[in-house]
């Protein structure tokens, strides 16, 4: 459970660097220096997230589960 958590908290800060980065675009301050530094953080998030979660697929710490239900035994479709 805790590593779903942390899973969302990432995604989480990585919509939040993005939504900083729309606002500095379209805000009354167009900062170029502020949207640029959000985006790299917004990727720099991004990719620790999907280097951390290879990792955790490799090691075993997170299980891939089937996109459907099996059907119990004996059952045909």
């Amino acid at each position: 459970m805790l590593v779903k958590a942390f899973i969302l908290a990432m995604l989480a800060a990585i919509l939040i660097a993005l939504g900083s980065a729309v606002f500095a675009m379209l805000g009354p301050k167009r900062g170029q220096d502020r949207m640029a530094r959000a985006l790299t953080w917004r990727i720099g998030l991004s990719v620790v997230l999907f280097l951390l979660l290879l990792a955790g697929f490799a090691s075993g710490v997170l299980q891939p589960h089937q996109p459907f239900p099996a059907s119990p035994p004996g059952h045909n479709q």
